[in-house]
């Protein structure tokens, strides 16, 4: 399967210096073929690939999305044959629709599929290009993947962010990239634009995983010791003294405990400490409980941002996350920000009250997440970001 890869964006944007960054991580590990589609009769941004020896199909002369779609095909094809790419590459013409695009590659013959599907915003000139190229512009923004914002080094935190909320308006379900490309190493960068799970889904996971998974005990809290006596529920334990996985004595002419042993019950207590509610889901020792998947325990926060923190603020929220009861129960946090008093970026990890600040390389926007269970995701907001950011 080839991937192919589209990079769009209006005229001017900075396709050309994202591709470049590509070419730097997948080069040496792939075959790659770029397609290039100009708005003219001459090519003019294919001469910064010569030295690395890359095979360009320059196609002239009009647009990828309208006059040329047949002669597209036509490309695509003879490069497949004659080059037998991994990756294919399509830089199209500034003013053309990225969905006629798409629709173009998804129409062709070939073992391919779509694999980047980015679009470059000149951030400085977003305002303009949304009020005059409305069409052009907009499909661009909206049939995307990944969202670059370019020429971010050029901007205020404000106007950046009021840039996001205009492309957010357009696509929301984009991953946003505001860190300038020349600050991420290129490996970094083609991990962000072929990633499908975000931060937020990670932690989900993460924390499913421990919901289920934790400490590896048994429901009776006690350790399994496979190669010995089998619990209550069905894992082998080491039992002295006739006594019960589940801190009960056995007596084996009376009642029968959980694990096959009979007991007297109290207040619908099971002997290994979980409250038993009979018409639903089976306990371990056979007798029902409720049990609930991650995502109908847990309740989660997340937002991206282009907000820079000190490290003395940010610590003063984690205390915050950590011991105000009122923000509900906080189990988990992790979260990559910019900082404002170095050139770094702070990247944290809040586990149950101990969190860890540490710094780190660029990343491209800032992500917070918090997961824990009856979470005030107003006051979290508030925490995080001041009124009217």
């Amino acid at each position: 399967m080839i991937k192919v890869d589209v990079i769009s964006g209006f005229l001017g944007a900075g396709k050309t210096t994202l591709i470049k960054k590509i070419f730097e991580s997948v080069l040496e590990k792939e075959k790659v073929v770029l397609i290039e589609n100009e708005f003219g009769e001459i090519g003019i941004d294919s001469t910064f690939l010569k030295d690395s020896n890359i095979q360009i199909q320059e196609i002239n002369a009009g647009c990828i999305c309208c006059s040329l779609v047949g002669d597209f095909a036509s490309s695509m094809k003879e490069v497949i044959d004659r080059f037998a790419p991994e990756r294919i590459i399509i830089e199209p013409s500034g003013v053309g629709k990225l969905s006629d695009i798409v629709n173009a590659v998804l129409k062709l013959e070939e073992d391919v599929k779509i694999n980047i599907l980015a679009t470059v915003v000149d951030g400085v000139k977003t305002k303009m290009y949304l009020k005059n190229f409305g069409e052009f512009f907009n499909n661009q923004v909206e049939a995307a993947n990944t969202i670059v914002i370019s020429k971010t080094d050029k901007m205020s935190e404000d106007k950046i962010e009021e840039v996001v909320n205009l492309v957010k308006e357009k696509n929301n379900h984009a991953t946003l990239i505001t860190t300038p490309i020349q600050q991420l190493d290129s490996k970094q960068l083609v991990d962000v634009l072929e990633q499908k799970v975000s931060l937020k889904d990670e932690l989900i996971k993460e924390m499913q995983y421990v919901h289920e998974h934790e400490n590896d005990e048994c429901c009776c809290n006690h350790e399994h010791h496979h190669d010995d006596d089998e619990c209550c529920c069905h894992h082998e334990h080491h039992h002295d003294d006739d006594e019960c996985c589940c801190n009960h004595e056995h007596h084996h002419d009376d009642d029968e405990c959980c694990c096959n042993h009979e007991h007297h019950h109290d207040d619908d207590e099971c002997c290994c400490n979980h409250e038993h509610h009979h018409d639903d889901d089976e306990c371990c020792c056979n007798h029902e409980h409720h049990h609930h998947d991650a995502d109908e325990v847990f309740t989660s926060y997340g937002k991206e941002t282009t907000r820079s923190y000190s490290h003395d603020e940010l610590s003063n929220i984690l205390s915050t996350l950590a011991n105000d009861d009122s923000l509900g129960i906080i189990i988990r946090s992790k979260g990559v920000i910019k900082a404002s008093d170095n050139d770094n970026w702070y990247y944290f990890d809040f586990v149950s009250g101990d969190f860890e600040i540490r710094l780190g390389r660029p990343d491209y926007i800032g992500r917070i997440v918090v997961i824990g269970s009856h979470i005030n995701e107003e006051k979290i907001e508030s925490l995080f970001f001041k009124k009217g950011e």
